[in-house]
């Protein structure tokens, strides 16, 4: 056993602040922490130490994405978010839950989200003044509407309408139901300035949906993708599969050829292993880590290994924020990469970017000064379009020109969020992901679904 740090944690039954540790053992790393009066606890966080210990040599966020020892004044995180003065990072993505409402009852839910216990909608005005306070008083580069399930909003597209007159990226997070029944709405949601739908998509097969949604929702995500397809110039998707280990991590290589055959519209794949909390029952068995998830990529592809996964800073200083907030979460919450699409002989090739852009050498500027001059990224980069929109971009600082950066190329990612067993209070400090709230408040991601989100009480359940 190694140590690697000390942190503060919760008790995944009373959830009581209590001292962890995380440290490694048999080339992987654990969290171990105990409560006086339910005992102890171990969680494994990261399969493979040494995958680890290169994400955090890589991590441009520096010294902020390091961490934080345990000190008396720890016992006020993760409760008195709002944020808070101790919180390390900025808000990078806005997210805001317009409703609880849900058209589905998921099994594997962290949200627990069920139309029939669901509180009323906020009204649109209120929604507005989250939209105002996540303007006025962050550095968001967008803004996500969630739930429950958003498209159960009639006035949503009245909704994107009004964030993007704030914000020039707005997307929505969706089961695709909506879409795939609709047309119409999907042509509403283009036609108010939607920049990217966040669609949920569990597997190439049926049987995933059928475990993890509780009915087979294969032939609504293909016909979803299809009416997104029509509905404007330019519609975008990015594909969110929930990974349990077990369930469809023998699917993740499919899913990614399926993006790569649909890249006309899906610009990523976001991979997000199970995180047991909300409707999602405890299960050892089931836990799959962001390094898990590294590895089944390099097993079930042939043109993307784990050397060519980076923390989101390094990805950050790639393709920048247009000025806004930088990504520097820590190092752990995930992983990116993105892919090189091109025709060669009008059949698609498929590169990983580093052969592209030396990444490392990018991260390393950016270490030192804080900043990337247009200079140094160029000479990073090797002669080819991506280098030509890659100008284009550094010279405008367009939203535009970046996005047509981002249609030459295919996001791949993991980013785990905590749940009870493995939460990790330097992990929340450095949150980039805010959920905004009425009453005023911006709250870290993972401790909104844990501890604040509405009606939240501990787990009955307390063993892995």
């Amino acid at each position: 056993m190694t140590p690697i740090r000390t942190t503060t944690s919760i008790c995944p039954v009373c959830y009581r602040v209590i001292d962890a540790e995380v440290y490694e053992a048999n080339g992987a790393v654990w969290m171990a922490k105990r409560c006086e009066e339910h005992g102890s606890f171990t969680d494994l966080c990261w399969s493979d130490y040494d995958l680890y210990k290169q994400f955090q040599v890589n991590d441009s966020a520096g010294a902020r994405s390091g961490g934080a020892t345990a000190t008396e004044s720890d016992e006020d995180c993760p409760f008195a978010c709002g944020l808070c003065s101790r919180h390390a990072s900025d808000t990078v993505l806005g997210v805001i839950d317009v409703t609880e409402r849900c058209n589905l009852s998921c099994p594997t839910c962290f949200a627990k989200s069920a139309d029939d216990t669901a509180k009323p909608d906020p009204s649109l005005d209120d929604l507005k003044a989250i939209i105002d306070n996540f303007a006025a008083n962050t550095n968001a580069s967008g803004l996500q509407f969630s739930g429950g399930e958003p498209t159960l909003r009639n006035d949503l597209p009245a909704l994107i309408a009004y964030a993007r007159t704030k914000f020039e990226h707005v997307e929505v997070n969706t089961n695709g139901v909506k879409m795939a029944e609709s047309a119409e709405f999907c042509n509403a949601m283009e036609s108010a300035g939607l920049s990217v739908v966040y669609l949920q998509f569990d597997g190439v097969t049926d049987e995933p949906y059928k475990k993890l949604r509780g009915r087979n929702l294969l032939d609504v995500k293909l016909t979803a993708i299809e009416n997104h397809r029509k509905a404007g110039p330019k519609p975008a998707i990015v594909l969110v599969p929930t990974i349990v280990k077990g369930v469809n991590d023998d699917q993740i290589g499919d899913i990614i050829r399926f993006a790569v055959e649909n890249s006309d519209i899906i610009r990523g794949v976001n991979f997000q292993p199970v995180s047991f909390c909300g409707r999602t029952p405890p299960n050892r068995n089931q836990r799959i880590t962001v390094s898990d998830v590294i590895h089944k990529i390099e097993e079930q592809t042939e043109f993307l290994c784990k050397d060519e996964f980076f923390p989101p800073s390094v990805m950050s200083v790639l393709l920048g924020t247009l000025g806004n907030a930088e990504v520097g979460c820590h190092f752990s919450c995930g992983a990116l990469s993105y892919l090189v699409l091109t025709k060669d002989e009008n059949e698609k090739k498929v590169e990983p970017i580093t052969k592209y852009v030396d990444m490392e050498r990018l991260a390393e500027a950016y270490k030192k000064s804080g900043k990337i001059a247009p200079l140094t990224a160029l000479r990073t980069f090797h002669p080819s379009l991506l280098k030509d929109l890659f100008v284009s971009f550094i010279k405008s600082r367009d939203y535009e020109d970046l996005s047509d950066l981002h249609f030459n190329l295919l996001f791949i990612g993991a980013m785990h969020f905590m749940d009870p067993y493995n939460f990790d209070c330097a992990r929340v400090r450095n949150c980039v992901v805010h959920y905004g709230l009425p009453d005023g408040r911006i709250i870290p991601f993972c401790a909104y679904n844990n501890l604040h989100r509405p009606g939240k009480k501990p787990n009955d359940t307390n063993v892995l």
